[in-house]
């Protein structure tokens, strides 16, 4: 009896061979029952449960939202957080199609996938945030907001940047699938797609910092400053690639098996070099805050509860992690790096929820706290993204090795670009 081997390539060209290939690749791929599984699957069953109550019941059913607190757990870390964490997209592609630092050329791809998940993801959760999603048009064309409110800048900010991002990893999209005219035809548009994201992406990020410019009177003033959206901007390039050095960490322990020699060579040097980028951009942040905080003479309010807890926002988690960044570049010290990534992680965490919720309307005698129906939410997401990623680095050329083809489609890396990779290795 003869055995199926039905290609990508040939499932496209046989009548009803895409949908026979696309259930196939719908089977799940090794071990079902792992930790990560059985600890996502309850709490991703649960959130639904609770998003089905949230849109049949309303808001009120699952959060502790009001209107003197209309943004809660889900735009604080989903998006507002989430979004800095995505950072990395921007900032690797840069370094590699406008800086020509092919080095960074094997992270490209998986770095662009998390970034357009992230958003995918992350700002789709917005929707979990209004009162009515149906209204989610407003602020793209402008009714309501008008066409100079940051809201509107934003949304199609967002917008036009996963669009971007798409375009971006879309040739990966067509390896996988064996289209060799579309892979060639969608990779010439890479570096095109590129630079309009990364316009976008500085525009962006720094617009959402902007959002709170409105709210000064709100935000405590060791968080609120003219220059938020600066602030903003600086800090998603160090949590950006922060976020890039951990998932490279995590991905070779998870995807080794499915890992290119290419990216094993290079590991070292990539996370060296991104510790290199964080240690610079740290100490950027760091100054910028230091400059803010002596021009509003905010040395008095270093005495309150919530000066302490600038403090250890400061100090602990963006003056630590600079120093750490510089000790493991000097001794090339990969752990030392990965403690320091972590490190930056949680500092970013901590200044934008103090900026969203912790500061914001600190004064009340009766405070937001998120219900843990928000919280489930939050977590169902979180793991939606990483399922949805890890189904994709599973079948497509994401870490693996391309279609033998696919040598006359890419772009080629330098040979100089491998051999440096080899010498840092």
């Amino acid at each position: 009896m003869a055995v199926s081997t039905l290609t990508p390539g040939t499932a496209l060209r046989e009548a009803g061979g895409f949908l026979r290939f696309f259930l196939r690749e719908l089977k799940p791929k090794g071990k079902l029952l792992t930790p990560f599984n059985l600890l996502s699957a309850p709490i991703m069953l649960l959130g639904v449960v609770l998003l089905v109550i949230r849109f049949a019941r309303g808001l009120g059913a699952i959060t502790n939202l009001s209107q003197d607190y209309p943004w809660g757990l889900w735009v604080g870390f989903d998006v507002i957080t989430g979004v800095a964490f995505a950072g990395g997209a921007y900032v690797v592609t840069f370094m590699v199609y406008v800086l020509r630092q092919e080095k960074y050329h094997p992270i490209v791809r998986i770095t662009v996938l998390n970034g357009l998940l992230a958003y995918v993801f992350y700002a789709g959760a917005l929707l979990l945030d209004l009162g009515r999603p149906w209204k989610v048009v407003n602020p793209i064309i402008g009714n309501s907001f008008g066409v100079s409110s940051v809201m509107f800048l934003v949304a199609w900010h967002f917008l036009l940047y996963m669009l971007a991002e798409f375009i971006e990893f879309s040739p990966t999209v067509a390896e996988w699938v064996g289209r060799r005219r579309a892979a060639r035809v969608l990779g010439s548009l890479t570096l095109g797609a590129t630079i309009f994201g990364i316009t976008l992406s500085t525009l962006h990020q720094s617009g959402l910092g902007a959002l709170f410019l409105m709210a000064k009177s709100k935000i405590h003033p060791l968080w609120y400053s003219e220059f938020i959206p600066i602030l903003f901007l600086v800090s998603s390039v160090f949590a950006g690639l922060s976020m890039v050095i951990l998932e490279g960490t995590i991905s070779r322990k998870v995807f080794g098996a499915r890992m290119s020699p290419v990216h094993h060579t290079s590991h070292r040097g990539i996370v060296l070099g991104l510790s290199r980028v964080c240690a610079g951009t740290l100490f950027v942040y760091l100054f910028l805050k230091a400059l803010v905080f002596i021009h509003g003479q905010q040395v008095p309010l270093l005495a309150t509860p919530l000066g302490l807890w600038f403090l250890v926002e400061v100090a602990g988690f963006v003056l630590v992690p600079c120093v750490l960044f510089a000790l493991a570049v000097r001794r090339e010290s990969l752990a030392l790096c990965r403690v320091a990534a972590a490190m930056t992680l949680v500092g970013i965490v901590l200044n934008r929820l103090n900026v969203s919720i912790v500061a914001f309307r600190w004064y009340d005698p009766v405070r937001y706290v998120p219900s843990w129906g928000e919280v489930v939410v939050t977590l169902t997401v979180i793991f939606a993204e990483i399922w949805v990623l890890r189904w994709v680095v599973e079948r497509m050329p994401v870490l693996s090795e391309a279609p033998g083809w696919v040598s006359v489609v890419r772009a080629p890396v330098p040979a100089t670009g491998h051999a440096e990779l080899l010498k840092e290795a």
